[in-house]
């Protein structure tokens, strides 16, 4: 599978070669995917932006139901198609009270699961495939969202830890039940 990245400053092309990785560094993924989990879900929201490449691509393409399964996922439309710095901007905008469709802001909790992890032909660069459910619940509303997801991501493995390059959320539903996207998956 074919993965290119591309942002506004640089390109990253990496192809997936399905040969595995070592055990230490499917644990290093896993532990990372944890983590990241627990800071989204404590909400915090620098740190989780310390784990972010520089050339972050995170996508949730259009998932169309009328279509054969292997052609449901429209990857020339996208619900949410950001950089590092749109991200950092959502942020930002949470941080000050700005991103109304987050006030009150959402309790979640993450469960990731069903982590593949595979080399690149790119050195320092894994391919990483897992499954995602989200909880979602706001105020004291009792209603709650459950949204289910698959990540294809790409880390880039350097010395102090890994970043994450690249994030593709295959959402299993067509048509959202949950308000909004203000949530990161």
């Amino acid at each position: 599978m074919s993965t290119p990245t591309t942002t506004g400053s640089s390109a990253v092309h990496a192809t997936e070669t399905g040969r595995p990785v070592s055990p230490a560094t499917y644990a290093l993924v896993a532990q990372f995917l944890a983590h990241e989990a627990r800071l989204l879900d404590e909400g915090s929201d620098d740190e989780w932006l310390d784990l972010l490449d520089d050339d972050l691509l995170y996508t949730v393409p259009v998932r169309q139901a009328m279509l054969p399964q292997t052609d449901e996922v429209n990857r020339d439309a996208w619900r949410i198609r950001d950089t590092k710095a749109h991200v950092v901007t959502r942020v930002r905008r949470g941080d000050q009270g700005h991103a109304y469709s987050e006030v009150p802001p959402s309790r979640a909790l993450r469960v990731v699961g069903s982590v593949e992890v595979a080399h690149t032909d790119v050195d320092d660069v894994v391919a990483v495939h897992s499954a995602l459910l989200v909880y979602r619940q706001r105020g004291i509303d009792v209603h709650f969202d459950l949204i289910p997801a698959r990540r294809n991501d790409l880390l880039r493995l350097l010395p102090d830890g890994p970043r994450l390059l690249r994030r593709e959320v295959v959402l299993t539903e067509t048509t959202l039940k949950t308000p909004n996207l203000g949530v990161f998956l």
